[in-house]
């Protein structure tokens, strides 16, 4: 299968990211990324290009591009942005990336699902709890604290989680050192109440940002381990694509 991948810019495409799909006149089912703190790296875009082998139409934006910060890479720059947007504004700019793809003529609508990473996992609960036309929703170790509501995050995701409505699968390391164990029984608690199907994973090994090469918890064994279960679970929801 032939695929085509390549970086969006702004000045060009209206949009900033990295998009590999594969070269078809029908449309098929497709997938959105919402990258991890350190923006949209290189082991998201060979994410990307793999499942974009399997079939589908994968789109990694650049929040922070569509937010205003430029740059070739924001590795360390994650947690300073998220200070300053709140996640309302991280939605609306996630809702553009999903608009620009469910757009594509070679996207199918109603086979679009959602994958989030540490952060991109955090919010991602926020846009699908507000986009019901997301058909399928993947979450690596979701960064969330037992934390107050803000104004900068002003719905907690463990609220948020009750109005999900659509599948999910959910991964999580017994030592993850943001989202403690206390607070992943709370957001399981959570998913199971939207009552929704809920596909649960948890490694007492695991560490946050286990599946990250850019992340200090990497852990490849690991990483090659859980990349099946969320390849099989998006073939089950979304489409006839190869497992």
């Amino acid at each position: 299968m032939a695929i085509v991948a390549r970086k969006l810019v702004m000045e060009k495409d209206g949009i900033s990211g990295y998009l590999a799909c594969p070269r078809r006149e029908h449309r098929g089912p497709a997938l959105l990324w919402i990258h991890h703190n350190h923006g949209v790296t290189d082991n998201l875009k060979s994410e990307a290009y793999d499942y974009a082998e399997l079939g589908y139409t994968a789109f990694v934006p650049n929040l922070y591009h569509l937010l205003g910060y430029p740059g070739a890479h924001h590795l360390g720059q994650g947690q300073d942005i998220q200070q300053q947007v709140s996640d309302p504004g991280f939605v609306e700019v996630i809702r553009k990336s999903w608009d620009y793809l469910v757009a594509r003529d070679d996207v199918d609508a109603a086979r679009v699902g959602v994958i989030g990473y540490c952060m991109g996992g955090r919010l991602g609960i926020h846009f699908i709890a507000a986009n019901p036309q997301v058909r399928a929703f993947v979450a690596y170790y979701p960064s969330i604290k037992d934390e107050p509501e803000t104004e900068i995050r002003p719905h907690h995701p463990i609220r948020a989680a009750r109005e999900i409505k659509c599948p999910s699968l959910v991964i999580y390391g017994g030592h993850d050192r943001i989202s403690s164990n206390e607070v992943q029984l709370k957001v399981w608690q959570s998913f199971l109440a939207n009552g929704q199907p809920l596909e649960w994973h948890f490694y007492s090994e695991g560490l946050h940002g286990f599946v990250a090469p850019v992340s200090e918890g990497y852990q490849p064994e690991l990483a090659k381990r859980v990349r099946p279960l969320a390849v099989d679970f998006l073939a089950r929801q979304l489409a006839d694509c190869a497992r």
